[in-house]
């Protein structure tokens, strides 16, 4: 019995020092791991950064603090406020002298809790905390700060209690809040250099001829990476109001959206001859054009039924191809599209893109208009100078990416795309009918239309649009969308640019013109200087792509 009972003291004794050593291990070993993983995760942002390709920060968490009125702060049955609501009201009003006091005052008598402000700044709160009113609280929260201000806040979109809305925040919300990538910024596929030229250029144009929007994009025609998109009217991402996102009647009036909307990817117009490069490369590709020198009447209007098309002024008797582009003729647009076919024109304009929504991340996609079912005659001749459809500004670049790059269509990304990983796209244009219209771009730029984006050193090809806007059931004469579609170096296209104005004016900076000749491409001329050396492509007047046998052409007069 004394052996069994010292037996059984041994292996209780076992048993607590079995137990110890487990637990000691635990301590020593398992715990640590597991509060450094609690720990990290404790000194993670709440909400990961975005920035652009170079790594330049364009969206920041950060502690701060918010103002929040607790009527329960006083557990003695008394009133939330030791003052009157209107005196607290004004007392706040000495600290945040943008706070309505009237509004302000109404919600503390309202009695229920509610934020009077967010983002206070430390020494701010300090002074409210002085007021000495227990009901005035000041939580801790992450909030959401954007160090480029209105800066590509279209792209960026905002933060809400939270939630990403409108642009990257919100296509990027799980991966942001996901503590496996807190740690790593979300690189853009925007270069904030290139964001602000546009931007200022763009306004600068848009308030020079009184336009009540703009639009515009920068765009690498071999990978499909969105450099820079600006939309206009702008809203600021730190500072959201009500105003930014809802469209009032008098806006809807004046046919203007609210500021947080992006006219690039989500409004659609018809783009007008803007349009007729891409008439004019399909037929070429399909081998409706064999011979430019052909040349096509275009001194008498086209009837197609009860309806016709014109030209603004009579230009010659007759014009080839270069010459249509170079004077923007309607009429030979439209023989030009009416012998490829309606189907034919169709099929490449739906291996462009244009059949469907814009291919990008952001959540505001515009679909087109018109587009569907089968194409008339007319509906061809008209598409083929721009009217009859309606698209949106990334799709036009998207296309002439295509047009110019070698004759391959990709999607277009607001994601950083490493070298060597772009899509493959799929071929749209022969490569021969590429680089014959990457010649006819430059020539438009030299002799044509485009003259004002004529960057010296740079060799910008591109093509205007004035396209009359529609307006009860037919089209007004005195509301236009003016558009450049430009790319450069036009030896070695690198990046198209498109710019849009909404409704310009004639004004002293236009010359009192309101066509795209006059006002958008004045705007891409004064953009690729500035944006041309940070990308990488030097003005060099020394170089260009060869127009010899298209000057020609063009020099063989207008009959």
């Amino acid at each position: 019995m004394a052996r069994f009972r010292v037996l059984i003291i041994a292996l209780a004794f076992l048993f607590l020092a079995l137990t110890a050593v487990s637990r000691i291990a635990w301590l020593g070993v398992i715990q640590p791991a597991a509060a450094q993983t609690t720990m990290a995760d404790a000194l993670l942002p709440p909400r990961g950064e975005i920035t652009d390709r170079n790594g330049v920060p364009l969206a920041r968490a950060f502690p701060a603090y918010a103002l929040w009125f607790n009527p329960h702060a006083m557990d003695d049955g008394g009133p939330p406020l030791v003052s009157s609501p209107e005196e607290v009201a004004r007392e706040l009003h000495a600290i945040f002298p943008d706070l309505d006091v009237v509004d302000t005052a109404e919600k503390l008598r309202a009695g229920r809790g509610a934020y009077l402000r967010r983002r206070v700044l430390p020494e701010d709160a300090n002074r409210v905390m002085e007021i000495g009113e227990l009901a005035l609280e000041m939580p801790r929260e992450a909030d959401r700060h954007y160090p480029q201000g209105s800066l590509a806040a279209h792209v960026l979109g905002y933060v809400q209690d939270g939630q990403g809305h409108i642009g990257m925040e919100q296509v990027l919300q799980d991966r942001l809040v996901d503590p496996a990538f807190r740690g790593e910024p979300a690189a853009l596929s925007i270069d904030i250099r290139v964001q602000g030229a546009l931007e200022d250029e763009l306004k600068r144009g848009m308030l020079s001829v009184n336009a009540i929007g703009a639009a515009g994009i920068v765009l690498d025609v071999d990978t499909g990476e969105v450099l820079a998109m600006a939309s206009f009217p702008e809203f600021d991402p730190n500072n959201v109001t009500t105003e930014d996102l809802i469209r009032t009647q008098e806006m809807v009036d004046r046919g203007i959206m609210p500021p947080a909307f992006n006219r690039v990817t989500n409004q659609v117009y018809e783009l007008g001859s803007i349009f007729k490069p891409l008439t004019v490369a399909a037929a070429i590709d399909a081998g409706s054009i064999t011979n430019l020198a052909r040349r096509y009447q275009a001194n008498r209007p086209l009837r197609i039924g009860k309806q016709t098309i014109n030209d603004s002024h009579v230009i010659g008797d007759t014009l080839n191809a270069p010459q249509s582009l170079i004077h923007s003729s309607n009429i030979v647009t439209g023989q030009i599209a009416d012998e490829l076919g309606s189907d034919v024109l169709k099929k490449y304009m739906t291996d462009l893109g244009m059949g469907e929504a814009p291919y990008i991340e952001l959540p505001g996609r515009g679909a087109p208009l018109s587009f569907g079912g089968e194409w008339s005659r007319l509906k061809g001749m008209t598409v083929g100078f721009g009217h009859g459809i309606s698209v949106t500004p990334l799709h036009l670049a998207s296309a002439y990416a295509a047009m110019v790059n070698g004759g391959m269509w990709r999607p277009a990304t607001m994601r950083r795309i490493e070298p060597g990983n772009a899509p493959r796209g799929r071929r749209v244009f022969k490569a021969s009918t590429s680089a014959r219209m990457n010649q006819l771009l430059r020539m438009i730029a030299v002799y044509g239309t485009g003259r004002n984006a004529n960057a010296p050193g740079f060799r910008v090809g591109g093509k205007t649009g004035s396209a009359e806007k529609p307006k009860n059931g037919s089209y007004s004469r005195t509301t236009l969308v003016s558009t450049f579609a430009a790319a450069f170096p036009m030896d070695r296209p690198r990046y198209v640019v498109i710019a849009m104005l909404d409704e310009p004016q004639g004004t002293v900076a236009s010359s009192y013109q309101r066509t795209a000749a006059w006002n958008a491409a004045p705007v891409v001329g004064r953009l690729i200087p500035r944006i041309g050396p940070q990308l990488g492509v030097l003005p060099d007047e020394g170089r260009d792509i060869d127009l010899t046998e298209l000057q020609y052409l063009v020099g063989s007069g207008v009959h």
